[in-house]
């Protein structure tokens, strides 16, 4: 904990989670120069940034060196008390093997449920719910996205307005659908993906899509007859209906604007129910969020991190389902994943992820080392094991109920691994598909990172960033290093900020400036 409290000041202020950590972080701003005293008795030999660490005592070649209570490297020389401890004075620990792990060890004792608390929420034919209303325009190839852009810009301008309940149209832009290996096997994993993110609980079961006509994935595999339940329009019931579809070489096309025009004719059907659908009240357990973190600095485990893992807990108990994922930033902790499994089954399966990733790697010759950015490592993120150590804190304490392989489609309440590449842009798009209508995503470094289709809450690790990126930053959960508010004081601020967010009463900054970023498919499967 803190060597000192309070508000940062000019007096050193070091954080020490774990009483075996033999390491601190500097919580000032701008950090501390050499030959400042700390509370510990060490003296700084260097001036140490902030977020960056200190030695709290001398560690001899080969030593372990703590942080959160378990080796993140073995000093590569001898560090006296009060260096400046960096990534190049460590040697990274070797991963942790797939064997012989805890298998569904820890048996907490069940939270109270938190019962009556609500939002406001678009239900679905198929029993969703919506924290958004959106007509989302699929497409089954990228080459159609430059006509499904210019369509979208029309009918922002030239319809929308005429349908006040519905927030926005997005167009589902991805690079994927042709000059790609489309029977491999994992091709299943893009194909699915783009699939269920058609079917996101924010698009209200309007499913709309834009063809080219000669690619490789077509719409009926994409969307295969049968398989979706579509809203018969007639009957007002869930029933297989016919795919509407918009295939650009249809011989009915004659020019550019044939194209647009069909484009906009069956957005308009869209949009008209839609704009019939009015939000009503509904649980919190209605609610399905990913968190995500980005930017990531060594405050990241400290501040927002706990808070969000703590506010994890409370949506769990309030009985809504939340997404964890990032592979390699959780991989050095399997451990504490497998004992926390509610069955065996659930271990095996975040093993069998975690080993299909390993191996994914491995073809690519590298491994998860190759996840720590520049960014981090200047904000004081020595290695993946420390980054892992600080991401997985996300996930609170709860029991985790469920696996899902990437892009398959949420069926659980509770807590699930969802198993994504630690990239900002795919680990989103994977929890989109996953069926997430809220998303919560944690920086220390600061990004812009937001989506079309799903409110983004951003939670800043320090105040300094809250305070530059005063209008992009929704929480400030620096608060917590600066002694003014506890990790459960933000947990709750940040539960009852989802609540408005989620029932439109307030708009993410993403929402407000319009940050959107693009979808990435994950495609481990080859191009052609």
């Amino acid at each position: 904990m803190p060597e000192a409290s309070g508000k940062l000041t000019s007096a050193p202020i070091t954080i020490r989670i774990h009483e075996r950590d033999n390491v601190a972080i500097v919580a000032n701003s701008g950090g501390l120069p050499q030959g400042t005293a700390l509370t510990s008795g060490a003296v700084l030999r260097d001036h140490v940034p902030q977020g960056h660490k200190v030695a709290l005592m001398d560690l001899a070649i080969d030593a372990p060196v703590l942080r959160y209570g378990i080796p993140i490297g073995f000093a590569l020389q001898a560090i006296p008390a009060g260096s400046w401890v960096h990534e190049r004075l460590l040697r990274m620990p070797d991963a942790r093997g797939l064997e012989d792990l805890p298998i569904a060890t820890v048996k907490p004792e069940p939270l109270p449920p938190l019962e009556g608390f609500t939002f406001e929420g678009y239900r679905n034919p198929d029993g969703s719910v919506g924290t958004r209303n959106i007509l989302a325009i699929t497409q089954t190839v990228q080459c159609v996205a430059g006509v499904t852009e210019f369509a979208v810009r029309r009918i922002k301008t030239e319809l929308l307005p005429k349908f006040p309940n519905v927030d926005d149209v997005v167009a589902l832009e991805h690079s994927y659908g042709c000059g790609v290996a489309i029977d491999a096997p994992d091709s299943i994993v893009p194909i699915r993906t783009l699939r269920n993110i058609s079917l996101n609980p924010n698009f209200g079961g309007e499913v709309m899509v834009v063809s080219l006509g000669c690619e490789k994935l077509q719409p009926d595999r994409l969307l295969p007859p049968g398989s979706i339940p579509l809203v018969d329009k007639r009957q007002g019931t869930n029933a297989v209906g016919q795919l509407d579809v918009v295939c650009l070489q249809d011989d009915a096309h004659v020019g550019f604007m044939s194209m647009v025009n069909s484009i906009m004719h069956h957005a308009k059907d869209h949009l008209c129910r839609l704009n019939a659908r009015r939000r009503e009240t509904v649980p919190a357990s209605e609610l399905v969020v990913g968190v995500q973190c980005g930017g990531s600095d060594a405050f990241s485990g400290v501040t927002a991190n706990p808070a969000v893992g703590f506010c994890t807990d409370l949506l769990v108990r309030a009985g809504a389902s939340v997404m964890f994922s990032e592979t390699t930033e959780v991989r050095d902790g399997i451990a504490q994943l497998t004992a926390r499994a509610t069955t065996p089954e659930v271990a095996q399966a975040m093993i069998r992820e975690m080993a299909w990733y390993d191996a994914y790697l491995k073809h690519g010759s590298v491994d998860r080392s190759a996840n720590t950015t520049p960014g981090n490592k200047k904000g004081g993120l020595s290695n993946i094991v420390e980054k892992a150590m600080g991401s997985i804190v996300k996930s609170g304490a709860s029991p985790i109920s469920n696996v899902l392989a990437p892009g398959e489609k949420l069926k659980t309440k509770g807590l699930t691994y969802a198993a994504t590449p630690a990239s900002d842009f795919i680990c989103g798009t994977l929890q989109l598909a996953a069926g997430m209508n809220l998303h919560v995503f944690t920086t220390g470094r600061g990004t812009p990172y937001g989506l079309a289709e799903v409110p983004v809450i951003k939670v800043a690790t320090r105040t300094d960033l809250a305070r530059r990126w005063h209008d992009l930053m929704d929480v400030n959960a620096g608060t917590i290093a600066d002694g003014s508010a506890t990790i459960e004081e933000v947990g709750w601020e940040l539960f009852r900020l989802m609540l408005d967010v989620a029932s439109g009463r307030k708009k993410t900054w993403a929402e407000h400036w319009k940050l959107h970023n693009a979808l990435v498919l994950f495609n481990p499967a080859p191009v052609t």
